[in-house]
């Protein structure tokens, strides 16, 4: 009797890795030829299934691409969770570097992720009212987490004291306007000095400053 749940457990982890590998070759084909061209036998065929077998997971390809935006949310929140937190034993991280990780952490991400770039700030604004609105949540709770970071920086005294939430969005749209132009732009930079510039810019602005000169002097 105790075989079974071991078998329908295998069964399981089994759909999750297909699952998974559908999600992969949908997020490349998805990128390449553009949500209106791809088909489902594209899909398929990029993730060496059936055409049949993508409909055991998803019921339509805007559920497919939905999975997907889902799927990117939650490796990018994932990957800055895991890159901010302290790993030297230091303990807590003080305001301005725990920001100053999680915007670093963002543009790698988005570096080594360009068709997850392509899909969450490209493709889908331009695929209708019910996409968009997923988008705007994903974007929303994406601002949240940097909201998060502000506030704890704002109580270290190393940002103004702002709405959190205007500066929080301020953050966001500069990082995603950066991250789509870097698409098809090569300005020759590596992602950690684009973010230590946006995170200079946040922090202290254009204004230039003779050496030694704290912004607050």
């Amino acid at each position: 009797m105790a075989a079974k749940p071991m078998r329908r457990a295998v069964g399981d982890e089994a759909k999750g890795l297909r699952r998974e590998a559908i999600l992969a070759a949908a997020k490349k084909v998805f990128a390449k030829k553009g949500y209106h061209a791809t088909t489902i036998a594209d899909v398929a065929k990029a993730a060496k299934v059936s055409y049949g077998s993508i409909y055991w997971y998803f019921d339509s390809k805007d559920e497919l691409f939905h999975a997907l935006m889902d799927r990117e949310e939650q490796a990018l929140r994932d990957h800055i969770a895991a890159t901010a937190a302290p790993s030297d034993g230091r303990g807590a991280l003080d305001g301005e570097d725990m920001f100053r990780r999680a915007v670093r952490a963002t543009f790698e991400f988005f570096e080594h992720d360009r068709d997850g770039v392509r899909l969450l700030f490209r493709d889908s604004y331009a695929l209708g009212d019910r996409f968009e609105r997923h988008l705007g949540s994903i974007y929303e709770r994406f601002i949240a987490d940097i909201e998060d970071t502000i506030v704890e920086a704002q109580r270290a005294g190393f940002i103004v004291d702002a709405p959190p939430r205007m500066v929080a969005f301020s953050v966001a749209a500069l990082i995603g306007q950066i991250a789509v132009r870097r698409l098809t732009t090569d300005d020759g930079l590596d992602a950690s000095v684009v973010a230590d510039f946006v995170v200079t810019l946040v922090l202290d602005g254009l204004r230039p400053r003779a050496r030694g000169h704290s912004p607050g002097g």
